[in-house]
């Protein structure tokens, strides 16, 4: 033991310690925007994309780090991290809203509007602000990860259930006195995190505004090569063209479970969501047996073709690659030094 850790926990941690003190070198640099040529976009892109590749590299290990090993070192470190790349994101952000709508060609002025919207969140202007913005984000990841439900009379016991053992009783289990004791046990420790919520939310908000957006919901919805409205309209025309097989389909399994669990399914209106076999209710295969017709198949068992074919992790990616040349994108090109590509 070192000081309480584990060695290999000691070692990822030093290594994340290293990437920080490494990004936070790369932070001060200064850019061309900042050196008085703002059209120069060229040269800004560059730094931008290989300043904020080693940021979000880090934040990334820093990540890892907290989600597998949670305790307030780790939540501390990766705040830190975070803290890093937010604020180089929204200072490139900043930067890229100065260039002229004309600045670079058809390629450099797509990756300026990608700079300026996909943040997943933006930091306040104020130091203080941003530290206490990562260090709220830091702690709800923490509280989320480590968050237990314990039965009555089971507090601090083997009997507490973390998200991957509530996750698997509602996967496999069909008792619906469990199922909705262990859903609405799950779910109650999210109350204490609705004050670090309502912080994010507002520190999120005053730096998605000082980029130039409404809010951080705004940014969000600015990331797709199309203004935020017209966005939002284009998910009602998709939903409004999916709407009658969802509700098809919903009247089915529905119709099902309530043949499985009786009253406790209305025979119209929602279907309680602990007995759809899924913690958040966004899938429903768990209940496949369930809902399936007679004739129903769960699709294709693609594991054993792959084994049977011997399909290397390499050829599963260039597969992936495939499909994406195939619409259109261009294929892999290995920078120096890379080992990316194959």
């Amino acid at each position: 033991m070192i000081g309480g850790m584990t060695v290999h926990r000691f070692i990822a941690g030093a290594a994340v310690l290293i990437a920080l003190v490494s990004a936070g070198c790369q932070r001060q640099a200064s850019t061309p925007a900042q050196r008085g040529d703002p059209r120069d976009v060229t040269k800004f892109l560059a730094e931008a994309n290989e300043n904020l590749l080693k940021l979000g590299n880090a934040a990334n290990e820093a990540g890892w780090v907290q989600d597998n090993f949670i305790t307030v070192d780790t939540q501390a470190i990766s705040a830190r991290a975070t803290e890093l790349a937010v604020n180089a994101a929204t200072g490139y952000a900043k930067q890229a809203a100065k260039f002229p709508a004309d600045a670079g060609t058809t390629e450099e002025r797509r990756q300026i509007t990608v700079l300026k919207n996909t943040m997943t969140m933006a930091a306040p202007a104020d130091g203080k602000k941003t530290a206490e913005l990562t260090t709220v984000a830091a702690r709800l990841a923490a509280a989320y990860g480590s968050g237990k439900y314990c039965p009555a009379g089971q507090e601090g016991s083997e009997g507490c259930l973390d998200v991957e053992a509530v996750t698997k009783i509602l996967a496999e289990s069909r008792d619906p006195k469990r199922l909705r004791e262990v859903w609405e046990g799950w779910h109650s420790i999210g109350a204490a995190m609705k004050n670090d919520y309502v912080r994010f939310v507002e520190l999120s908000n005053e730096g998605a505004r000082e980029v130039g957006f409404a809010d951080t919901g705004v940014m969000w919805k600015s990331r797709y090569d199309m203004a935020p409205d017209a966005f939002a309209k284009e998910l009602d025309r998709l939903w409004d063209q999916l709407r009658p097989l969802y509700l098809a389909l919903h009247a089915h399994v529905r119709a099902r479970l309530h043949d499985k669990y009786g009253s406790l399914v209305p025979p119209d209106g929602p279907i309680p969501a602990y007995l759809l076999g899924n913690i958040w209710a966004q899938e429903w295969n768990n209940v496949f047996d369930l809902v399936a017709p007679s004739t129903g198949s769960r699709g294709v068992a693609l594991d054993g073709i792959l084994k049977q074919r011997k399909t290397t992790p390499v050829e599963m990616a260039k597969y992936g690659e495939r499909f994406f040349t195939s619409l259109g994108f261009d294929r892999c090109r290995r920078p120096s030094g890379s080992v990316r590509c194959w």
